[in-house]
């Protein structure tokens, strides 16, 4: 998909973050944007200030753990605009508190499970089959560096699901209909709210935790998230991929982030048990929690 003017675009978690800049800037490249997310006042904040700058926008509240709404999204869209063209699978939560993955509570499990794996399953059911009937189109499904690096707990585990869905989806996309392209994106540190992402926590699955701790965690990774990467970047490398037709998205190229990714495929190969590797940002990240104790 080399020309993006007059094509549309979908982006769920679209009102905040990688997100809002993902819509910024395929409508910077004459796309019409639907932006999706479940947070009202920021989905119309995000839709105005699209607006103000050009854009043909149409914001839609969703809930992407929630087959349902995501069909309704894809509904809406296709109503409004005539069809889809590029659809990316954004929305990602992250759980203030970290733990052991046996003392996690199943709420937390449910919650990122649901938004971050499920929500890019919901949207692949959905999209796909519509994209296939138009003919042509391209999915994004985003990741983390946590899918490919051992992070352990929810987190890690819905990112490491959501990898293997989308190599899952571009190779069965290649055999059934090679002009739908799929990519995969992988950003490391990057400065969003994520850390504020309990904001949007339904209450059915809220958890009772100790403030302190779950503080010490907010601003540790809010320290590290600060000093990261912009989001207008990280829309950048997306938009590259798409016109490119690549599947892996990583914006942090640098060896750092490349190194235990590099490792880790050796420790399979040599048949070697897991080991924990430092990632950028970790000493930051624990020595803020320290500091808050």
């Amino acid at each position: 998909m080399e020309d993006l003017r007059g094509r549309v675009a979908v982006v769920t978690g679209g009102a905040s973050g990688i997100g809002f800049a993902l819509a910024e800037r395929f409508a910077a490249e004459g796309m019409a944007v639907v932006v999706a997310d479940v947070q009202q006042d920021a989905l119309e904040e995000a839709g105005d200030r699209l607006r103000a700058s050009g854009a043909d926008a149409l914001e839609v509240l969703t809930d992407v753990r929630h087959a349902d709404q995501v069909e309704e999204l894809a509904d809406r869209a296709i109503a409004h605009f005539g069809a889809v063209h590029l659809v990316c699978n954004n929305a990602g939560v992250a759980a203030s508190a970290r733990s052991p993955v046996w003392e996690v509570p199943i709420e937390d499990w449910e919650w990122t499970l649901g938004v971050n794996l499920w929500g890019v399953i919901h949207g692949v059911r959905t999209f796909v089959p519509r994209l296939l009937r138009q003919g042509d189109g391209h999915i994004v499904n985003t990741a983390s560096m946590a899918g490919l690096i051992p992070a352990g707990g929810p987190y890690g585990v819905s990112k490491f699901g959501v990898v293997s869905l989308s190599e899952g989806l571009y190779l069965e996309l290649r055999e059934a209909a090679p002009d739908l392209g799929v990519s995969v994106l992988c950003p490391g540190w990057v400065n969003t709210r994520i850390a504020e992402a309990e904001r949007n926590r339904p209450p059915e699955l809220a958890v009772e935790r100790d403030d302190s701790v779950a503080a010490r965690a907010r601003k540790g990774l809010g320290r590290v998230l600060e000093a990261a990467t912009a989001p207008a970047l990280v829309a950048d490398a997306v938009v590259s991929a798409v016109r490119e037709r690549r599947f892996y998205v990583l914006p942090h190229r640098d060896e750092e982030w490349l190194m235990p990714v590099r490792e880790r495929m050796v420790d399979i190969l040599e048949g070697r048990n897991p080991v924990r590797r430092p990632v950028p940002g970790s000493d930051v990240l624990m020595a803020a929690m320290v500091e808050a104790e």
